[in-house]
């Protein structure tokens, strides 16, 4: 049989944000796939470079909603580490609260749409209604539902009130009973295992070879973990268990991320906790940066995120490099995804949690002909829009 191909994108009901993928298909299997990229690119990294270190810090809240501490955390301890700016201890657990918060958050609306992907909109009305006592939780902390705006260089932007430490305790106890429940339906559901176990496996092997990250790696049996590997803020001074499983599968996908909710509800208890008795400045005062270059890792719920600068002494940065965990994910697929039904494909795709505003890059188009400024991308992309047009439709 002939093979045909598959456009997905770059709209789709099952992609949040634009995106263009192409399966190569032989009857209803897949023999290969493929990502065009371009879509969603906003050029942060070239803008960071005309703002100053504080301005830069609320740019990259914005590259991704759902990851909008972790940029920010992995920015600060890159302008941090050019200078070893050591950070109050009260700040070091204000910042590990409100990223597990994240944590929490993120992998709670991932579940929720992996649910609406197969058909199983009970997971995804549960997901999503105990994912609001979080939200609640970030208004209480920082006043904003999302784009928390807590991280600055030395420190975070606001003190947690102590006076709201019993109200977030009982937003926590609350979401863990609710949290085991749904760890409980994972393990015994027919439907999730029937749809799920081996199901787009990524083995261990190829884990490696495609360099994932998070629970995309972790469900493949790599360990990986910056938060235990290379702790910063408060990840030194609190327990909790790496969550690990060897299938590779949807389903092992699935359950870690489940599990991992559990030991981040772990973590805020102990950070709260510790709030009780740490005393003293939430901001150290940095005045100046000097000349040099630095680096910031985090665990952020989708894996690794890596942020370099390099400064010149002023106060902005030369060069601000992002690299987003989906960016080695997502090529993932050209493991995960041949060899399965067309049917699985979507799922399989969606089950790294991808983020494409994340992901994408841009190149500098050069014409020697002319002067590059005057290039009309729009033009450019519209004309490519109207050949492909052409082309499906056969005019």
């Amino acid at each position: 049989m002939k093979a045909n191909k598959i456009p997905v994108g770059p709209f789709h009901p099952l992609l949040e944000e634009a995106e263009y993928f192409e399966l190569t298909v032989d009857g209803e299997t897949v023999v290969d796939i493929d990502m065009e990229i371009g879509w969603m690119h906003r050029g942060h990294e070239y803008i960071s470079e005309m703002k100053t270190f504080t301005q830069s810090i609320f740019l990259v809240e914005r590259i991704c909603g759902i990851c909008s501490t972790s940029h920010p955390i992995a920015c600060v301890h890159a302008i941090e580490d050019i200078d070893n700016i050591e950070i109050p201890l009260r700040a070091r657990y204000i910042r590990s609260l409100v990223g597990e918060l994240e944590r929490i958050h993120s992998h709670l609306l991932w579940l929720g749409l992996a649910g609406h992907f197969i058909g199983y909109d009970t997971l995804w009305m549960w997901a999503w209604k105990y994912r609001e006592p979080v939200l609640e939780m970030f208004e209480i902390i920082s006043g904003n539902r999302n784009h928390y705006g807590m991280m600055r260089v030395g420190g975070v932007a606001q003190d947690v009130n102590p006076e709201k430490l019993v109200e977030l305790h009982k937003h926590l106890d609350m979401i863990e009973r609710k949290m085991v429940m749904i760890a409980k339906a994972a393990k015994d559901d027919p439907v999730l295992k029937s749809r799920l176990k081996g199901v787009g496996v990524l083995t261990k092997e190829d884990a490696i070879a495609y360099c994932t990250v998070g629970p995309t790696s972790r469900a493949s049996g790599v360990p990986g973990d910056v938060r235990l590997d290379e702790p910063t803020d408060a990840y030194d001074l609190v327990e909790f268990e790496r969550i690990v499983l060897p299938n590779g599968d949807v389903y092992d996908k699935l359950v870690v991320r489940v599990l991992e909710i559990i030991e981040s509800i772990k973590i805020c208890r102990q950070c709260l906790d510790k709030l009780k008795t740490a005393t003293g400045q939430v901001l150290n005062n940095v005045k100046e940066i000097s000349p040099g270059e630095g680096i910031g890792r985090y665990e952020a719920p989708r894996g690794e995120v890596f942020h370099y600068i390099r400064s010149d002494g002023t106060n902005r940065p030369i060069r601000h490099k992002v690299r987003a965990p989906s960016y080695v994910n997502i090529p993932s697929f050209k493991a995960s995804c041949k060899g399965i039904p067309i049917a699985d494909a979507l799922i399989t795709l969606a089950s790294v949690d991808p983020c494409y505003c994340c992901t994408e890059r841009s190149l500098k188009v050069v014409d020697k002909n002319r002067d590059p400024h005057t290039l009309d991308l729009l033009g450019l992309s519209r004309t490519k829009t109207e050949r492909i047009r052409r082309t499906i439709h056969g005019n």
